[in-house]
């Protein structure tokens, strides 16, 4: 095998359109091969020994160069190659972002038994961002969560959850998040979003690790942009006490709940009509 590479987004995704160009010191291309649905490239014509230059492209994405050494092997392994999306660095304009719940997820990881991981989701929220147009640290972004939206693909369990022991959802029917600030984070895309969480009746402070993914148009004539972040949460720390202790003083359901967002909102304060 000549070329291997791995092309994905910022986020994890094969990027199964790209192209891979390589080109010797002279400028002269000597391999091209395209990604395979798992974002995998593979080319067999064997590279004589030498320095190369390797381009990534992809529609709808930043091309990225770098310079890779071939040895007596013939091979160029690049390893995985991130490609960011196009004007991905830029932040979005300025104004209102409505969150769509149909192309986002707020999920959740909590540790069963101590040896395996429980995943659930909410299936109801909204949420808005507002990127402020003079400087971006003073945008503001709120979010509403129906408690009784979890869903960890167990009925038993998500009653549970339900119950007085977790979510208590007669009582505190919605989970509210409320932004106080952002502070850049390293690297233009990265900030730390800090608010106020009141989950179960009980008000906290919050820090979200934000990663921005980039801006690009929709089939619907709209804008979009795409976040992902991700906090962990102390059950404690917001009356969140049950736990059944099985043996070995394991408990049955972790102390520390892991938070993922994948987020796209559409710019405006309304989403589009399907």
């Amino acid at each position: 095998m000549g070329l291997t590479a791995r092309i994905r987004t910022r986020d994890g995704w094969a990027v199964s359109h790209a192209v891979v160009t390589v080109t010797d010191m002279t400028g002269a291309q000597v391999v091209r091969a395209e990604a395979d649905e798992e974002g995998a490239v593979r080319d067999a014509v064997a590279l004589v020994p030498g320095t190369y230059t390797v381009i990534v492209t992809a529609v709808g994405y930043a091309p990225v160069a770098s310079s890779a050494i071939v040895t007596a092997s013939g091979r160029a392994e690049i390893g995985t190659v991130t490609l960011a999306r196009q004007g991905g660095t830029e932040l979005p304009p300025p104004g209102p972002w409505t969150v769509d719940p149909a192309h986002s997820s707020v999920g959740a990881v909590a540790q069963h038994l101590g040896i395996s991981s429980v995943h659930g989701r909410f299936t109801q929220f909204t949420g808005l961002i507002e990127i402020a147009p003079d400087e971006v640290a003073k945008s503001r972004v709120e979010a509403v969560i129906r408690a009784d939206s979890i869903d960890t693909g167990n009925a038993m369990r998500d009653g549970h959850l339900k119950s007085p022991d977790f979510l208590d959802v007669e009582r505190h029917p919605e989970i509210t998040f409320v932004s106080t600030g952002l502070t850049p984070a390293t690297g233009s895309d990265r900030w730390t979003v800090h608010g106020d969480l009141t989950l179960h009746g009980v008000v906290r402070p919050v820090d979200l690790d934000l990663a921005y993914l980039g801006t690009g148009a929709d089939p619907w004539g709209g804008t979009r942009a795409a976040f992902r972040a991700t906090t962990e949460l102390r059950r404690e720390d917001f009356a969140m006490n049950y736990n059944q202790v099985v043996q070995a003083g394991i408990a049955a359901i972790g102390t520390t709940l892991k938070v993922e967002l994948d987020i796209q909102a559409v710019q405006g304060e309304t989403l589009p009509q399907a």
